[in-house]
């Protein structure tokens, strides 16, 4: 694994509105006892100015706050995400959440990768080298199924990921995910695992172009790899979400692959139907 090399700092970012920093702040204080600072510093963090316009738009669907808590991350944790990519949504937050007690990996792609996600790598570490106050300590890992180590055998509190099992069971990758997953983590590790979630009245085969992964087909095949469902959370259920659209998951924000056709219809549906699992390993 390699740390990234320390740079200039960026100018600010411009800044999240006092309303969203006070709303968020307001959710943490409902964390009892020992808990309560650690969460307003999550808080702290999701709200900070530092995050992109377009990731801090998306939090009223991804409930960044929410999810974390739920999967029980705090700040000396060891996390390793799976692919966050150049948008580094989750890791413009928990990276600086972990820096200082913790710390977090981000498993992204090898040079093997397409040349469109080379060049999404590229600018993920150029994202990282731009701001070393905030990500200096990252690590940045390769991944692919299970062909790389995404960090030490048995280091890790948490793997995360988010919105890739369709792909990983699209291309036969899902069983060597796991392995990695599973090696990675500690005895008792949290697997935390976000997908666009499925209909129940059509089999997994029938909807795996659309995006949508049924959550009892997911749970299943996560426990088939040697982990135990700890729990599940409806943080992020959009009831809204009639998972009948022409272009898939993609039809809806912030993806509009339909381009301006249905796209009102679309944006008052919102982001997709998602599910929250948390798993340990065993």
């Amino acid at each position: 694994m390699s740390q990234i090399p320390a740079f200039t700092a960026p100018s600010p970012a411009t800044g999240v509105s006092r309303r969203r920093a006070l709303a968020l702040a307001g959710a943490a204080l409902c964390a009892p006892g020992a808990a309560l600072a650690q969460q307003a510093g999550l808080a702290e963090q999701i709200a900070s100015p530092h995050r992109t316009a377009s990731n801090r738009a998306r939090d009223i669907w991804r409930k960044p706050l929410e999810a974390t808590t739920f999967f029980g991350v705090e700040p000396h944790h060891r996390v390793v995400e799976i692919l966050p990519g150049s948008g580094a949504y989750w890791l413009e937050f928990l990276a600086p959440y972990l820096r200082e007690r913790g710390l977090y990996v981000a498993a992204n792609r090898d040079e093997n990768a397409a040349p469109n996600y080379v060049e999404d790598h590229k600018r993920l570490l150029a994202k990282l080298a731009a701001d070393p106050a905030r990500y200096d300590k990252v690590l940045v890992t390769k991944f692919q199924a299970d062909l790389h180590e995404i960090a030490p055998p048995a280091s890790a509190d948490f793997v995360l990921t988010f919105r890739n099992l369709h792909n990983w069971i699209d291309r036969n990758e899902i069983e060597g995910s796991l392995r990695a997953f599973h090696k990675a983590l500690k005895p008792g590790g949290v697997l935390g695992v976000g997908d666009h979630r499925g209909r129940m009245d059509l089999t997994q085969e029938a909807q795996m172009r659309s995006g949508y992964v049924r959550q009892d087909f997911a749970i299943d095949l996560i426990q088939k790899g040697g982990f135990k469902l700890a729990g599940t959370s409806e943080a992020k259920a959009n009831p809204r979400d009639t998972k009948d659209h022409e272009n898939g998951v993609w039809s809806l924000p912030p993806t509009y692959r339909g381009g301006d056709k249905n796209r009102e219809k679309y944006a008052a549906i919102g982001e997709s139907d998602r599910f929250l699992l948390k798993f340990t390993k065993v």
